[in-house]
């Protein structure tokens, strides 16, 4: 089975999601046969590499005030609570992604594109690190063993951008506009911060349709 999941860094519906993923696939039996793909979306590709912090960067974009926003960060931190993960929307400053999901790509050539993502979310969302900081990026990439000199290629250079491209537009091109989006062996999908129930059977479903799908073909 293939999972394949589009999902922004700074994205802390994706994060939430993320978890309840992860949850949903440690309760699934076959959970073993579970391949997982991280695909890159930007749901802001013209942020800068470091902002102002999110309550007043969503209280500008969509014409509230700081404390409205402030509330509603605070509703979404209330929500992860209860899954029992921790989000710190507070210490989040706006940051651009793209860096941050080519290095996802370099970290998918070594066997760790997950744990990559992993760490970047937990760093922009419960740590107010600056995912947009080419300087943090390497260090956050160097708790994790990649190579430095690969990490330093990325970059000053351009290596995984078209990747990154390409996930988006496979995105476009299956109707994928929001994020978090699962796709699982590219017949079943889900939307959102799903629960984990709810992510749970879409893949009992995806394990139960698989067998026929592999016997109808030739």
């Amino acid at each position: 089975m293939n999972v394949e999941i589009w999902a922004d860094i700074a994205c802390p519906w994706c994060y939430l999601g993320l978890r309840r993923f992860e949850t949903a696939l440690e309760r699934f039996e076959h959970r073993d046969e579970v391949a997982i793909r991280w695909r890159s979306f930007e749901l802001d590709p013209h942020a800068p590499r470091e902002g102002e912090e999110v309550a007043s960067h969503l209280a500008a974009k969509f014409g509230m005030s700081r404390e409205d926003a402030r509330a509603s960060q605070r509703r979404l931190t209330d929500i992860a609570a209860a899954d029992g993960v921790e989000v710190r929307l507070d210490l989040a400053h706006v940051a651009n992604t793209f860096d941050a999901h080519r290095l996802v790509h370099l970290g998918a050539e070594h066997g760790t594109g997950e744990a990559v993502a992993d760490r970047l979310m937990r760093a922009y969302h419960a740590e107010g690190e600056a995912v947009g900081s080419a300087e943090t990026l390497a260090r956050l990439c160097a708790e994790l063993g990649l190579p430095a000199e690969e990490v330093d290629e990325v970059l000053a250079g351009e290596r995984y951008a078209s990747e990154v491209r390409e996930d988006e537009q496979l995105a476009a091109a299956l109707g994928i506009h929001a994020v978090p989006f699962f796709v699982v062996d590219r017949s079943l999908a889900a939307s959102g911060a799903q629960s984990p129930e709810v992510l749970g059977e879409l893949l009992r479903r995806a394990r139960e349709a698989a067998p026929a799908s592999a016997d109808a073909r030739p």
